[in-house]
């Protein structure tokens, strides 16, 4: 089973300060049909009230917050839908990964861990280019018509994964017909860019703090992670169904 899930958190600090869990969202997919089965969100209240905002422009609201469980009521909830399953979202790696390491460490327990890890941006990166603008989750959603990205937990991983099988479908096409589909793609060619904080560039320390990924991103640029590719996930099977030979293909990643 795969494990979508997204976090929306406080906004980040001039100073690089904290960031504080709002809200949780995860749904779990068959790999094989990529059909949702099961979902789970949660509001989260944070351990300090004052740097949440009256009123966000994604409706979390600081009294809404306020009234929700703290991170330490529903752990055994959350550690349960992550631990030994394979973790998919829009720039875990980077941002997610470590709110969920940061948060299971304030109550003083281990955080779960992946089998794998698959993150949208980096696979998209590499394989879908940048045909549809940058690799945000809102600009991908707006070129396939998918509608606005509303930032909160639930609604975005369901989107990330219409997203993906949309750039599956696209690719599998011009795979499959490459002389009616050219390939559009135009890899990571003009991505390495680095965002910047008043003209300078971030920090990884800095830029682990971003929930969206920068407008232009490389593959090659690594992100610090609590959760390093030598962390021993073995692989990950993937079945996409062949049009031309009537059966699904196996792809190991």
């Amino acid at each position: 089973m795969i494990v979508f899930f997204d976090i929306e958190t406080t906004a980040p600090a001039s100073d690089g300060g904290r960031l504080w869990m709002l809200e949780f969202g995860a749904i779990l997919v068959c790999p094989r049909k990529l059909r949702e089965v099961d979902s789970f969100c949660t509001l989260i209240r944070p351990g300090d009230l004052s740097t949440v905002a009256p009123k966000r422009f994604s409706g979390i609201t600081r009294d809404a917050v306020a009234a929700a469980p703290a991170f330490e009521e529903v752990a055994d909830r959350i550690f349960g839908i992550l631990n030994g399953r394979v973790w998919a979202g829009h720039n875990i790696q980077r941002f997610d990964c470590h709110r969920i390491k940061e948060a299971f460490a304030d109550i003083g327990r281990p955080p779960p861990e992946p089998k794998g890890l698959i993150d949208s941006l980096a696979i998209l990166t590499h394989g879908f280019g940048r045909r549809a603008g940058d690799l945000k989750m809102a600009t991908l959603a707006s070129y396939f018509g998918l509608g606005q990205q509303k930032h909160r937990s639930l609604d975005d991983v369901r989107m990330n994964l219409e997203v993906l099988k949309n750039c599956a479908t696209v690719l599998l096409l011009e795979s499959s017909l490459p002389q009616i589909y050219p390939n559009k793609s135009l890899g990571n060619q003009g991505m390495v860019t680095r965002s910047k904080a008043n003209g300078r560039p971030l920090s990884c320390g800095m830029e682990a703090y971003r929930k969206s990924p920068p407008a232009a991103t490389s593959l090659g640029s690594h992100r610090a992670s609590p959760y390093e590719k030598d962390h021993k996930i073995g692989k990950v099977e993937v079945y996409i169904w062949d049009f031309g030979k009537g059966q699904d293909v196996r792809f190991t990643v």
